[in-house]
């Protein structure tokens, strides 16, 4: 036997919690079974990562998905949280019935192109023009990753896949579309982007209506090739930033700094946190819906991708206002409340017939 003394025990590294005490571990889920560099396992880390470090109660959350890669994400982030996996297309209508018996919780919808730009535009248009409170992700390859690779309603004008011939159809731009439709936070990002993801991601979940956050997210099996314009590569070097995102959370104070006028600037959002959006372009203010429509259509015209806070309106009120919804959740709403007596009954027949 050996007189060499035992090793120490190593120590215990210490836990880190986010602001109500959580550690990141409460924000993760199952392992991801796509393909290994996948852009939406990256988005679905950034998830998690903006959940825990806003301080989100894992419990008011609700994370709602169709059908799709994207929709497999779900199982990959928030473990604690509700869920509903619906079927093709029709996310947006049952988030909506979720809503109006409980507007309470963060609504977190991630869907893909085929499932938004196609089968389920009808219902994402209506979901935008009601401005419900929900965060929407469309994770955007371009493609239909569960089918052989198809084209999807979102693919590039100019733009190859792997196998098969150049995409001549033209594209939906869901974000120039959410704008026209009045949508009150409209955002591009790239998966790759991880910074300026998480800040967008964070602002949308302070944010009090619907807030719309398009990713490019390449697909490494079908559309990750040089022809591509949604690969990893051609994002990178084609990638047009209007600005740089930082998020100050409600609960940290903004700090002053001093720096030139015009280089930043700071939107409050409802919950009173912040996003300050730095460099500012002089070409671009995110409340003018014109200049976000012009940005896109200048990228689209030089085959380029614009990214950052493209559009922010806080002044129109979200859907439970509109509709008057009381204050208390429907489902915390006591049947006594909800249900008419039978006294009552009686008396409104007794009218009615009378």
């Amino acid at each position: 036997m050996s007189d060499a003394p035992a090793r120490p025990a190593r120590a215990a590294r210490p836990v880190k919690l986010n602001v109500i005490n959580e550690p990141k571990d409460s924000y993760t889920g199952g392992k991801s079974s796509l393909c290994p560099g996948c852009g939406h396992d990256q988005i679905s880390n950034v998830i998690i990562a903006a959940a825990w470090e806003n301080g989100i109660e894992p419990h008011r959350i609700a994370k709602m998905s169709g059908i799709g890669c994207s929709s497999k994400t779900p199982a990959y982030y928030l473990g604690q949280s509700h869920g509903f996996n619906t079927v093709h297309g029709r996310m947006p209508s049952v988030t909506t019935g979720a809503y109006a018996v409980n507007k309470d919780l963060l609504y977190l919808g991630v869907s893909g192109d085929g499932d938004s730009a196609s089968i389920g535009i009808g219902q994402l248009i209506h979901s935008i023009r009601r401005n419900m409170d929900m965060v929407y992700i469309v994770e955007n390859n371009g493609v239909y990753g569960l089918t052989k690779g198809q084209y999807s309603a979102t693919a590039d004008v100019g733009s190859k896949k792997k196998k098969g011939k150049v995409n001549t159809t033209q594209p939906i731009d869901l974000c120039a579309l959410a704008i026209n439709l009045g949508c009150t936070f409209v955002a591009r990002s790239f998966s790759g982007s991880k910074k300026q993801l998480t800040a967008l991601i964070k602002a949308a979940m302070s944010h009090k209506g619907f807030a719309f956050i398009d990713v490019i997210s390449p697909c490494v099996t079908f559309n990750n090739n040089d022809e591509s314009m949604r690969s990893y590569g051609y994002v990178k070097e084609n990638e047009v930033t209007l600005h740089m995102t930082d998020y100050i959370p409600h609960f940290n104070p903004v700090e002053e700094i001093e720096v030139p006028e015009g280089h930043y600037r700071d939107i409050e959002l409802h919950d009173g946190s912040t996003i300050r959006l730095e460099t500012i372009s002089e070409n671009h203010d995110p409340g003018n819906a014109i200049a976000a429509l012009t940005a896109l259509h200048g990228a689209e015209t030089t085959q380029k991708h614009v990214t950052g806070l493209l559009y922010f309106d806080n002044t129109k009120p979200a859907l439970a206002e509109d509709l008057g919804i009381v204050d208390t959740p429907l489902i915390d709403v006591p049947e006594t409340a909800l249900r008419p007596s039978s006294a009552l009954l009686d008396e409104l027949n007794a009218a009615l017939l009378g």
